[in-house]
């Protein structure tokens, strides 16, 4: 079957004689056995729940995995990644990752004697350079947030499996619609199930899945052990939203593109960063390894006070640290989703300041140009009212 098809043509209740067209939400701890000395399918929820695995062995088919797990947010899903290392391994990781994946690596994991060093992934040269003998783990996200760098995955699958480290693929941006890292090398793929998954913004959830047995075996033992599964009524929540990932998916795509357009040619805008851009870094890696450029996307503006103007003054573009919902949203990286990235990487990877990332919804396209014109144009009228001292705009 072809993917949108498979999105919502699924066994939504296996065993289930009445034959449900929704996963039925099992919201029970724990569940009644048969015999005193042996265990059912299902015993805790913790270790396991029918609306999980429903989830879980839909997300794995969506990305061509083995097995798939449910998080109860997208760090708990790297930390359960993270965990695979044992004192002494190393991570080699892309300089632009998510703010919080930042922290976990450089503030925390180093509590447990595992070291990270970051690198230029999106030129494989320079990254195999920072590969050593203790190297276990690569992670990389494609396209990067919020800068949207393209990360060639399969060459960057390559060193690793060279250097027998395990290749993570942080997947978020993209979806499983738009693009399936474990085709193109990866060992795991990993999403943050808040964002385009769920898609509602209504989920904090997290998700990883893998293409190899034995892996999946130590995924679970780490899911089970330390408690960090998604609940079920979260879990029958990302199952509704998956089934229009889809339609909303191509809508926000769609939108993006136009939108990327808009602030490429306004005089405004220094810089656009979207992958779906012809001429962009990565345009031809992208348009190999994805089936789209996704809808969220990155633009200057040259000055830091502007572009919180704008963000400020956008009403239909919310205020937002996530991305990937029906709503269209706008944040200032630098200092929202990303300010907990250590002093010393914020001086290696250069975020600008003024940078704006926009999510991009399914709302009218002209809608969403009149407001960010709109904001764009308060953001330059006031700099212009201050520079000749004319005061604020309110």
């Amino acid at each position: 079957m072809k993917f949108g098809t498979r999105l919502v043509n699924y066994d939504a209740a296996p065993g289930d004689s009445n034959r449900p067209m929704a996963t039925p939400i099992y919201q029970t701890s724990t569940f009644e056995q048969e015999r005193a000395d042996s265990f059912g399918q299902y015993d805790y929820s913790r270790s396991g729940n029918p609306t999980r695995r429903v989830l879980e062995d839909q997300l794995a088919g969506l990305e061509n995995g083995k097995r798939g797990f449910a998080f109860s947010s997208g760090m708990a899903a790297v930390t359960t990644v993270a965990r695979l290392l044992s004192v002494g391994d190393e991570i080699v990781a892309d300089w632009d990752l998510y703010g919080g994946a930042c922290r976990l690596f450089s503030k925390v994991l180093d509590r447990a004697g595992v070291t990270v060093r970051y690198a230029d992934a999106s030129d494989p040269e320079i990254f195999a350079q920072s590969f050593s003998a203790k190297t276990k783990l690569v992670y990389v996200e494609s396209p990067t947030n919020p800068l949207l760098r393209v990360i060639d995955l399969k060459a960057i699958s390559v060193l690793a499996r060279q250097r027998g480290a395990l290749f993570c693929v942080d997947n978020s941006t993209m979806s499983p619609y738009l693009q399936n890292p474990l085709d193109l090398g990866a060992d795991i793929v990993l999403h943050s199930a808040t964002k385009f998954l769920s898609g509602h913004s209504d989920v904090t959830g997290g998700a990883v899945i893998v293409k190899d047995e034995a892996l999946a075996q130590e995924i679970y033992f780490l899911q089970n052990a330390e408690g960090s599964a998604l609940g079920p009524f979260d879990c029958f929540l990302v199952l509704r939203g998956l089934k229009t990932l889809k339609l909303r998916v191509q809508a926000q795509q769609t939108n993006a593109g136009i939108i990327a357009g808009f602030l490429l040619a306004h005089p405004q805008v220094r810089e656009v960063y979207y992958p779906g851009l012809p001429g962009s870094h990565g345009y031809d890696i992208q348009q190999e390894q994805a089936r789209g450029a996704g809808a969220v996307l990155s633009f200057t503006t040259g000055s830091f006070d502007r572009s919180r103007r704008i963000a400020e003054t956008a009403r239909l573009f919310r205020i937002s640290v996530s991305f990937g919902s029906v709503h269209s949203t706008i944040s200032l990286p630098g200092s929202m989703s990303h300010a907990s990235v250590p002093v010393e990487l914020q001086a290696v990877r250069a975020l600008p300041p003024d940078l704006v990332r926009i999510s991009v919804g399914i709302e009218d396209e002209e809608d969403l140009l009149a407001d960010l014109s709109r904001a764009i144009d308060s953001g330059c009228s006031r700099r212009l009212d201050e520079s000749i001292g004319l005061g604020t705009v309110g």
